[in-house]
């Protein structure tokens, strides 16, 4: 009989911002599983670092956020300072 694993108390949603080690370049992202989603980047050969990442309680606010920083040029310039600085 296997045991089953304990369930988390609750689920956390991931925005990140991932740098492109080659070319310099940045990706936004959001998942509700940040270590398996950067090893699925990794899978690609490119070589991606996380640079940043941020936590939310509900799937909702993470994509909210994530199209914020990709469609609003305002909030993505505000975090890119605080980051590179």
């Amino acid at each position: 009989m296997s045991e089953a694993k304990p369930r988390p108390l609750c689920s956390m949603y991931y925005v990140y911002v991932l740098e492109n080690i080659k070319i310099k370049e940045l990706y936004i992202g959001y998942t509700g599983d940040l270590k398996r989603r950067i090893n699925q980047h990794q899978y690609k050969k490119i070589g991606f670092k996380l640079i940043y990442y941020e936590a939310y309680l509900s799937d909702k606010l993470a994509r909210s956020r994530e199209r914020k920083l990709k469609y609003y040029g305002s909030a993505w310039r505000a975090l890119r300072e605080r980051i590179t600085a």
